[in-house]
């Protein structure tokens, strides 16, 4: 149902702290809505040029620059960006008057009638969230994906207004939403029918006093279920599995190591190398782990977890199937490029240091042949060197941290040096036997070959589409 909140919105004055996307999409939707909108951003109008080209600002008041705080003194109602920490001075300053503060997802939620869908956790949402989407628009559903991914959900509560006033219906069936612990800081009456925390690591540790706080934060995806609901639980994970106790929602987990517990409703599992399920009230297999056509241990996870949502929300197995035979993985992130004569060709330019390569090399059990290099981050590239010498069938340096890389790994022989991208790109073509694996995870930056991590995959891809 649609917040009876949203009715008090018109003629009230609304302030919206953060100019980035979620900040735009909330200053639009309050436009929609009839609210009085102010928006606020401590950049000056020159950095915020390109932003501000997004809102009509004879309509909207502009506060911005270092008295961008002034703005919050006459708001009846503030709505922050997820960069925006929520315990700031100023924003007490308003709590203390009164004034709510939420975030934006809070804000576009209270405009949507269609399920929610959502999904937290410190790595993996974004392919999770993407894979959940493609099996429900699969399955002939209107689907809205995004939020902390892509775009912002204000943007779909901005479009069931439009619908809802021109009386036409809903453009939305489902909406699967990717949630950060900085958004749900704010939530009240955020409800997603499906929610989920894939897991939880150390990070966002100059935002959090420590990883309790961070855990908290991310609990509060759950808060306002009823037991009509469900509750999904990485049951791998220690800290999320013990948060389920707690929940008013119907509990389900899965897990790559051990059977389901009695005490979750079902859920979804690895038994060997196939991926088992009990989500529809029976045991079903999905596919077998090879049939799946992303890589890595984590991405199984991330599987479970899509196939869970999907089948509680309808989606046929066939479908289900279909998807994760095809789906080759998020742009850059172990994207798989191409098989080529029996040879995988993986882009992986979003490793941009030395922990994201070495999930990458984790990832893969064939034999690897490694294009790293690029821009030093100041990494410590000899924590590749057991990896490497494992893996690693051949290592191809490009970029400055060229001889870093090499100097890190001494006593390991099979190196080349390439000018270029192309050069390394034609090296590894040449030499890789059918059954082994071209991965390009450069453990650095781009910026001394390229215009940016995603300007590098590109390429890379573009160059493997162009051998013979």
């Amino acid at each position: 149902m649609v917040s009876e909140d949203v009715m008090e919105l018109s003629g009230t004055n609304v302030t919206v702290v953060g100019l980035a996307r979620s900040g735009v999409a909330a200053a639009r939707l309050l436009q929609e809505a009839g609210a009085c909108v102010t928006v606020a951003d401590r950049k000056d109008r020159t950095e915020l040029t390109a932003v501000l080209e997004h809102l009509d600002q004879s309509k909207v008041n502009v506060t911005v620059g270092s008295g961008y705080e002034a703005a919050l003194e006459s708001a009846d109602l503030v709505v922050i960006s997820p960069g925006v920490p929520y315990r700031m001075e100023a924003l007490e300053r308003a709590r203390r008057r009164g004034v709510k503060v939420v975030s934006e997802l809070e804000l576009a939620a209270r405009f949507l009638s269609a399920p929610i869908l959502a999904l937290t956790g410190t790595n993996g949402k974004s392919t999770t969230v993407t894979l959940i989407g493609k099996m429900l628009q699969q399955s002939g559903k209107q689907v809205f994906v995004g939020g902390n991914l892509g775009t912002a959900l204000s943007e779909a509560a901005g479009r069931s207004l439009q619908a809802s006033k021109m009386g036409q219906p809903n453009p939305y069936d489902v909406l699967v939403v990717e949630v950060s612990s900085f958004q749900l800081e704010t939530v009240e009456q955020f409800h997603p029918w499906i929610a989920a925390i894939l897991n939880v690591t150390v990070d966002h540790q100059d935002r959090y006093d420590s990883i309790d706080e961070y855990v908290a934060a991310k609990n509060r995806i759950f808060e306002n279920q009823t037991p009509s609901d469900y509750a999904l639980f990485n049951l791998d994970d220690a800290r999320v599995a013990s948060l389920r106790w707690a929940v008013k929602a119907r509990r389900l987990g899965f897990t790559r190591t051990q059977a389901l517990p009695a005490d979750v409703a079902g859920g979804t599992y690895l038994d060997r190398d196939r991926i088992m399920t009990t989500v529809t009230g029976q045991l079903q297999e999905v596919c077998r782990r090879s049939e799946v056509r992303i890589i890595g241990n984590h991405n199984i996870d991330n599987v479970m977890a899509a196939v869970t949502y999907a089948l509680l929300s309808g989606c046929s197995l066939d479908v289900i199937r279909q998807v994760l035979r095809e789906f080759p993985g998020l742009e850059h992130a172990l994207e798989i490029v191409q098989d080529r004569r029996s040879v995988r060709f993986v882009n992986d330019s979003k490793g941009t240091n030395v922990d994201a390569t070495l999930k990458a090399l984790e990832s893969i059990d064939q034999p690897i042949w490694l294009i790293a290099g690029g821009r030093d981050k100041g990494g410590d590239f000899s924590r590749l060197a057991p990896a490497i010498r494992q893996r690693v069938k051949r290592l191809i340096l490009i970029g400055e941290a060229a001889p870093l890389i090499a100097n890190a790994v001494q006593g390991y022989q099979a190196i080349d040096r390439a000018g270029t991208l192309r050069e390394a790109v034609e090296i590894a073509a040449a030499g890789a036997a059918a059954g082994e694996v071209v991965l390009m995870s450069p453990a650095c930056a781009s910026f001394d070959m390229f215009a940016d991590y995603q300007d590098r995959g590109r390429q890379f891809k573009a160059l493997v589409n162009e051998l013979p």
